[in-house]
């Protein structure tokens, strides 16, 4: 095959992650998400190492380098040619505990990557004693967050386990555009237009007050997050398919924080949450690199949170409206402009972005972890799931997805912001409204 590009810029959506990031730069503030998978063996270290290095030979920016040309150059991933490329780090860690697991996670979670200096993706194989693991082994890939989607780990994921089953043939490669998809074949000025759409549509939102639970924050702390995996009570009940949009779950998640507010005697000023919307067609694998994702922005008040069926109602009707009028596409197009500018100026076309409230918490679904349960370095997939860092403000967020029968919920904080109670109580709200039993 020819020589790829060694030259990638940052996609729109990169580009507003990236933004929301450079606003907490000097704070070290984490910009990492963390993808656990387990198997029900231990990972073989070696063979990923293997699949790494021959992943370099298709797709480098698994070890290429964030540059820009400032001040007005477009932030883009390079790379050099294939014999100076050094696949990213793969570490071995056995714990002995549950506790010293989670601990070596959020660690993860943490350590944050700086993608100018150092490859914006590592991994970690754990494994420990058979009273803890059961003899299971977990694979955790931590990358900076502009780098892919959660679809695109899941994605990148599969095509390494594809070169590691290659053995030593090496048949089968996966063409280059699989990792990084084509151009828009817009015209500049059709994009121009959406993206005047989608400025005067931020506009709408810079009228907005927003108020998070990490608001007055004066000093920054970890990263945490808490995981559980959960079953439904009665899987084909009436009124359950309801409950698998992301309307009703982030119905549920505002009515689980609405009683925070009202506890904090905050402002009952309209919640500001993007919700991601994945534009790879629907049924198609898509690329790996880049956070192929429309950001739709919700709007609904605390007080409202009591009623969910009205609440989740509502939220269908906002969704239906920006599908209706183009907005998701104005979004996508729009936030392409950003690189354009220079990163102060990126935050201003972000909601909230002059007072660093860029929303009120967040919230999103994932769906179904889309590895499959074949051999993952000597190991068979039995559960996968995703754990983002949040920014100070919000300082909180709530993410689904599931494998297989098993629901997968994530609260992701910021210690300070909320307590492990509070996060008991979120678990609860959301566990008692989607009718969950919790997995033994």
């Amino acid at each position: 095959m020819s020589e790829p590009t060694r030259r990638l810029p940052l996609r729109g959506a990169d580009l507003a992650l990236f933004a929301m990031y450079y606003r907490y730069a000097r704070t070290q503030a984490s910009h990492n998400t963390v993808t656990v998978v387990e198997c029900d063996r231990p990972i073989v270290a070696e063979r990923l190492r293997r699949a790494l290095d021959r992943l370099l030979d298709v797709c480098p920016w698994p070890a290429s380098r964030l540059r820009r040309a400032l001040p007005w150059g477009a932030l883009h991933w390079a790379a050099g040619p294939r014999e100076t490329l050094t696949p990213p780090p793969v570490r071995h860690l056995s714990v002995p505990s549950g506790e010293a697991f989670q601990q070596a996670l959020e660690a993860e979670l943490n350590s944050t990557i700086d993608p100018r200096h150092e490859s914006p993706l590592r991994f970690l194989v754990v494994d420990g004693p058979h009273e803890f693991t059961g003899g299971h082994g977990f694979l955790v890939m931590t990358w900076f967050h502009s780098l892919m989607d959660p679809r695109g780990a899941e994605n990148l994921l599969k095509h390494l386990a594809g070169l590691d089953a290659e053995g030593d043939e090496r048949q089968g490669e996966e063409p280059f555009p699989a990792f990084i998809g084509g151009r828009d074949p817009r015209t500049f000025g059709e994009r121009a237009r959406l993206g005047r759409q989608y400025l005067a549509y931020m506009r709408t939102h810079a009228t907005t007050s927003t108020v998070s639970l990490g608001s007055g924050m004066t000093t920054l702390g970890r990263a945490r997050f808490w995981q559980g995996t959960f079953v439904d009570h009665d899987p084909i009940g009436n009124g359950k398919r309801a409950t698998r949009d992301i309307c009703w779950r982030l119905a549920l998640v505002g009515k689980a924080l609405g009683a925070l507010w009202e506890r904090r005697r905050l402002p009952d000023v309209p919640y500001v949450v993007p919700i991601s919307i994945d534009l790879r067609p629907k049924g198609d694998a898509g690329p790996v690199i880049g956070n192929w994702l429309a950001f739709h922005f919700v709007r609904f008040t605390p007080s409202e949170t009591a009623d969910v069926v009205g609440l989740a109602k509502s939220l269908r009707r906002q969704m239906t409206e920006a599908i209706r009028d183009g907005q998701l596409d104005a979004n996508a197009a729009g936030m392409e402009f950003l690189k354009y500018r220079p990163l102060w100026m990126m935050v201003r076309a972000l909601p909230g972005g002059s007072n660093a409230e860029m929303c009120s918490f967040n919230c999103a679904d994932t769906m179904d972890f889309a590895l499959p349960p074949d051999a993952l370095f000597g190991g068979r997939v039995v559960n996968g799931y995703h754990a983002p860092a949040v920014l100070p403000r919000p300082g909180v967020g709530v993410f689904f997805n599931r494998y297989g029968a098993t629901s997968n919920l994530v609260v992701s904080w910021i210690d300070g912001v909320v307590s492990d109670d509070d996060v008991a109580q979120i678990v609860e709200v959301v566990r008692e409204g989607m009718g969950w039993a919790k997995c033994a």
